[in-house]
């Protein structure tokens, strides 16, 4: 915290996140954020993360994707897909301000991530995160692990992205 000359916080910090003892197994909970993705955005996270797949960036290539491929949107045949990075980046990222924001000391990792329908630019995604689990760490008295699900939904209500990972978590 900044304080000025009287020792008064200035500029206090606002936490969102849900500590430990509040997240308890089954909580859902429906994040506020939502995103509509561009074209944009796949070729900047594609370029910045060094992956010059030809599916994600040659329109040319992507001239062969189907409606079977895109699930059905007649308006995804032949764009390039989305890099799947940035949809688990996105999801993950979308879930921090009502779930994990300032709460969370570590991210501990991921023990599934599925892509089971391709993103496209101008899909619009929302977020959902499902508490599966948690426990106390057993080495850190102050904080506990939760085991939370993320699920990303395109517009048509088709789950683009579900990610299950492992936080440390702050305790009250």
């Amino acid at each position: 915290h900044v304080r000025d000359t009287n020792e008064e916080v200035v500029f206090p910090r606002v936490y969102l996140g849900k500590y430990f003892e509040e997240l308890e197994p089954g909580l859902r909970i429906r994040h506020f954020l939502t995103r509509t993705v561009t074209e944009s955005d796949n070729v900047f996270f594609t370029c910045l993360t060094l992956n010059p797949a030809p599916i994600h960036l040659d329109h040319e290539l992507s001239k062969g994707n189907t409606t079977e491929l895109s699930g059905g949107g007649l308006n995804d045949v032949g764009k390039p897909l989305f890099n799947s990075m940035f949809t688990l980046a996105l999801l993950v990222g979308m879930s921090v301000p009502e779930a994990t924001h300032g709460t969370t000391v570590a991210n501990l990792g991921f023990s599934e991530v599925l892509f089971p329908k391709p993103v496209y630019p101008g899909d619009t995604l929302r977020a959902e995160t499902i508490v599966l689990d948690r426990r106390e760490s057993r080495s850190r008295p102050t904080q506990g692990i939760v085991t939370l699900q993320h699920v990303a939904y395109n517009q048509r209500g088709e789950v683009v992205c579900k990610a299950t990972r492992q936080a440390l978590m702050k305790k009250r």
